[in-house]
């Protein structure tokens, strides 16, 4: 089945005469990611050339796509916004509520029980408002989105940081939070800041026990996780060529990870195979008629250096597999030098578990070169050390792996094959002991490995790997185990190695699936009720948020400020509080709760200054709001990296926190900020950071003549009765300042939709 061919159509018909105008303003040759971005202007033929990482832009993306634990923030305010279907092709996909415990049958039914609620208000208002629905079981959104949505040249948007996963399939598609998705399915412009250009040139080819996921984590270690930060990350080169589409949707969907804005590739004969491979012919042969735009011109990847803001070179011959980790996926180690950095550094050797899944490492590729190790582990009589999960990525990739005997290896190597859905990446995993916080090492080939991000518990130490690496590690059962090299004893006491691993890019006999999940959307859903209980602890209608005063924010209590990382997971965890993602005032009592506080190194323990205890954040920011004195937020250095989650922005919101103030702002959560009439301010002078001090009462001055690029000032009335007076800066612009003084975007939303 191929879905929106016409709009597929209708973007491709345009390209010729778009891009041709961008070059004209632009006046010299254009990266791919330039091409694309120029195609989709809302303002159509591009008549200003536009300044990467200053001009504000309004695009037209061409489809939005939300996974279930976001989607209903999402759909919960689109409901406010009055249409009476989506303006584009949008899906929800439930893949985030299901735990991974048992295995995929029982954690299935257990979900669907568990999360009905969710789920039937998921369903029905996808079917009111035109939106197409993947049921619970049909696999992880990113991979369901590659084999039936993404495709090359096309712009989409995606409530969830790994959006990205689309540039392997040669789109530009971004992560946002829900308000932006509201923005586009309500047919109103969507904005952001033109992004900076990263090129990186790949060379030679991958070989032996090399992975396209080693591609990724070595990026990472030279980027961090903030190296990204505002631009695109263009891949080409011969190496480019060489790998499979779901090697470079790996790629790009690891680029979440140092806070790029969208990673792409340029269309090539992979991505040909992979579109016919999925049943998308129709869509590859009108790619062939645009091939030309659907990649940079020749000028560019000839002399990358005139053209892309920052340029790293990879030789794919000499890059060897890397394990990132511990606590965060930029810590880049060869796994020839783990024994050593390990030891150096008191991680533990001995590996609990080996994860192979979530939406970067799912794919029929990742599962066929994964299963060829753990063939041969049982072939040369090895079991494995660790225990061993697997998550398919998708339904389709699922049935085609057990058709092929795939799943069957897996099951007799003792693995535990999970649902088709995110699981242990997401945290919805339910691990036997880890309540018990003890020391220990998993290896995984997830995206993120954040404390506590997985199982919950702060004390193990996750390592990120490839698949194929990943089923090595947990057959020895040891960190340090490098199969390059290195020998296992089998069950006959003989020393023996394992060869590298194989696979096919796609299933010989092709893909087959008897019931992918999809539910198509009812043509007319005037007459579908969507229903919320005003008793439900999962689902709550949203109220409006305040309009600004009009006046300057006068002793403004400090909630809490933060020290070192402060992820969405830090201020929004997920794992056993995804239930609550509908449901506002409820997920709010995990505000900042991971958050160490500068002042004790403790988590979720900040002084109340109405009464000098300590308690949780949330229930002394609830005591603040029930005084009405509103608050402020501190934060390191870039502040809300991870996850995509606006509610990270909505809990401090709706709990009356009025400003964060950082050192720096990951993207994302900056804008979801700004979306719902939140304050994001960043130090002039970071040293300012050291002033703030816990009792303090904060004004914030300037905000009568709140305009671009004039600071903002902050005076700091400390306990002692001194005070500092610091100035802050901001990046709103004119539009941005008009959600702040309406008291958020979707305020200005509902007007013009129902003006």
């Amino acid at each position: 089945m191929v879905f929106d061919l016409e709009m597929i159509k209708a973007v491709y018909a345009r390209m010729d005469e778009r891009i041709s105008a961008a070059r004209k303003v632009v006046n010299r040759p254009l990266t791919l990611s330039e091409k694309i971005l120029y195609t989709h202007l809302t303002e159509g033929n591009a008549s200003t050339a536009f300044e990467r990482g200053k001009s504000y832009v309004d695009f037209a993306p061409d489809r939005v796509a939300m996974q279930d634990a976001t989607a209903q923030m999402a759909l919960l305010q689109f409901m406010q916004a009055g249409r009476p279907k989506v303006a584009v092709p949008s899906t929800v996909h439930c893949d985030h509520l299901i735990t991974a415990k048992v295995g995929a049958e029982k954690d299935l039914a257990v979900a669907n029980s568990e999360s009905r609620e969710v789920y039937d208000f998921l369903a029905s208002v996808s079917n009111k408002y035109g939106i197409g629905f993947w049921k619970p079981g049909a696999g992880i959104i990113h991979q369901v989105v590659l084999e039936n949505y993404a495709f090359p040249g096309g712009m989409m948007i995606g409530t969830d940081s790994h959006t990205v996963n689309a540039g392997g399939l040669g789109m530009v598609a971004i992560g946002v939070g829900g308000a932006d998705a509201c923005d586009v399915m309500a047919g109103l412009p969507w904005e952001l800041k033109f992004p900076k250009l990263i090129g990186v040139k790949l060379t030679g080819k991958l070989n032996g026990w090399t992975a396209p996921k080693d591609v990724i984590l070595k990026v990472a270690g030279i980027l961090t996780v903030k190296g990204g930060t505002g631009a695109i990350v263009e891949y080409f080169g011969d190496g480019a060529l060489s790998m499979s589409c779901t090697g470079k949707g790996t790629i790009c969907n690891m680029g979440a990870e140092i806070g790029a804005t969208t990673s792409t590739f340029g269309y090539d004969e992979s991505m040909e195979r992979y579109l016919r491979a999925t049943g998308r012919a129709e869509v590859a042969d009108l790619a062939n008629g645009v091939k030309a735009h659907l990649t940079a011109d020749a000028e560019v990847y000839a002399n990358p250096e005139a053209y892309f803001d920052q340029v790293i070179e990879i030789n794919l011959d000499e890059l060897t597999p890397h394990l990132n980790g511990p606590f965060t996926p930029d810590l880049a180690t060869p796994v020839a030098n783990m024994k050593e950095e390990a030891a150096k550094n008191g991680w533990p050797l001995k590996v609990e578990w080996g994860l192979i899944g979530s939406c970067t490492n799912s794919s029929y590729e990742d599962l066929s070169r994964a299963a060829s190790i753990a063939k041969q582990a049982i072939d040369k009589g090895l079991v494995t050390k660790a225990e061993f999960g697997i998550n398919p990525g998708s339904e389709q990739v699922r049935y085609t792996a057990e058709r092929d005997g795939l799943l069957k290896t897996f099951t007799d190597l003792n693995a535990s094959i999970f649902t088709n859905a995110c699981g242990p990446c997401i945290g919805m995993w339910d691990r036997v002991g880890a309540e018990k916080a003890e020391k220990n090492t998993i290896v995984h080939s997830f995206n993120r490995n954040f404390a506590k991000r997985a199982d919950g518990n702060p004390n193990t130490y996750a390592f990120v790997a490839s698949p194929e690496m990943v089923a090595a590690i947990a057959i020895a059962g040891d960190l340090s185990f490098n199969p390059i090299t290195d020998t296992l004893i089998n069950n006959k006491g003989e020393a023996v190695k394992l060869d590298p691993p194989f696979g096919d890019e796609l299933p010989v006999n092709g893909y087959a699936v008897e019931d992918a999940g999809y539910l198509a959307p009812a043509a007319d859903g005037s007459g579908v009720n969507v229903a919320v209980s005003p008793t439900s602890d999962r689902l709550q209608l949203l109220d409006p948020f305040a309009a600004w005063e009009g006046t300057d924010l006068k002793g403004l209590n400090l909630l809490i400020k933060a020290k070192g990382k402060c992820t969405t997971d830090h201020i929004s965890m997920a794992g056993p509080w995804l239930k609550y993602r509908g449901h506002l005032d409820n997920i709010s009592n995990n505000m900042l709760i991971g958050a160490v506080n500068f002042f004790n190194e403790k988590t979720d323990s900040v002084k109340n200054q109405l009464t000098g205890e300590y308690n949780s954040v949330p229930k002394v920011q609830r005591a603040y709001k029930a005084q009405g004195i509103g608050s402020l937020v501190v934060g390191d250095e870039n502040y809300g990296e991870g996850s995509s989650r606006e509610h990270a922005a909505m809990e401090p919101r709706h709990l009356g926190v009025r400003a964060v103030l950082v050192k720096s702002f990951a993207r994302i959560h900056e804008t979801n900020l700004k979306k719902q009439g939140m304050l994001a301010l960043t130090f002039v002078d970071k040293e300012d950071y050291n002033k703030i001090q816990e009792d303090d009462k904060i004004d914030i001055n300037g905000l009568i003549s709140f305009a671009p690029g004039k600071s903002l000032e902050l005076v700091l009335t400390h306990k002692d009765g001194s005070s500092d007076t610091i100035l802050v800066n901001h990046t709103y612009n004119e539009q941005q300042i008009e959600w702040f003084k309406a008291g958020g975007a979707l305020n200005i939303i509902r007007k013009q939709v129902g003006a």
